[in-house]
């Protein structure tokens, strides 16, 4: 198991998580991609960008494509997160007085998102609640789970997953050693 750069030690016990979070977790530490190598994918209704590395954005596109063919609307909402972002949900949630282990149940912690790689997509469609587990019950779930992982994407946090981490069927990642196309 890497061991944890000493900011990241200081900003987990600032948030109050304890040392042995990832091993209990079984989450591995997830490197933050370069910020200057991203590529937009899309921009959100708001201006914000959603980014992902080149490898990760084109796997996207083709897959976007194959989705459109066979009349599947896929939304990304959610790409590149740095760890200082990931801090700020995890603050605002403990400003707002939500319990720590709730926060870990929906967001991992800063340091160990897949968001912070540039591989990770969050999606929805049209017609769908972001980030809302019903998201699994839409035609674009049954899509991307019979598809996906022809370009490389896998669904994450299936449920009752190890990690103690919420059902997350919106959110999909890529990585260069699965079956692509």
């Amino acid at each position: 198991m890497p061991v944890l750069p000493a900011e990241l030690t200081e900003l987990h016990r600032s948030l109050g998580l304890t040392a042995d979070y990832a091993q209990s977790r079984g989450l591995a530490l997830q490197l933050e991609a370069s910020i200057d190598s991203l590529v937009t994918i899309a921009i959100t209704d708001d201006g914000r960008a959603i980014q992902l590395t080149p490898s990760a954005a084109a796997a996207w596109t083709r897959l976007k494509r194959a989705a459109d063919a066979a009349a599947i609307q896929l939304i990304p909402i959610s790409g590149f997160r740095s760890i200082a972002r990931q801090t700020e949900i995890i603050r605002a949630h403990l400003a707002s007085g939500r319990p720590l282990e709730d926060i870990l149940r929906l967001v991992a912690a800063p340091g160990y998102s897949e968001h912070h790689t540039g591989r990770a997509v969050d999606i929805t469609t049209p017609d769908d609640s972001p980030l809302d587990a019903n998201f699994a019950l839409t035609p674009a779930f049954n899509w991307l789970n019979n598809h996906a992982i022809q370009f490389g994407f896998h669904l994450s946090f299936p449920k009752d997953n190890p990690h103690g981490i919420a059902y997350e069927p919106w959110h999909w990642c890529w990585s260069s050693s699965l079956k692509t196309t």
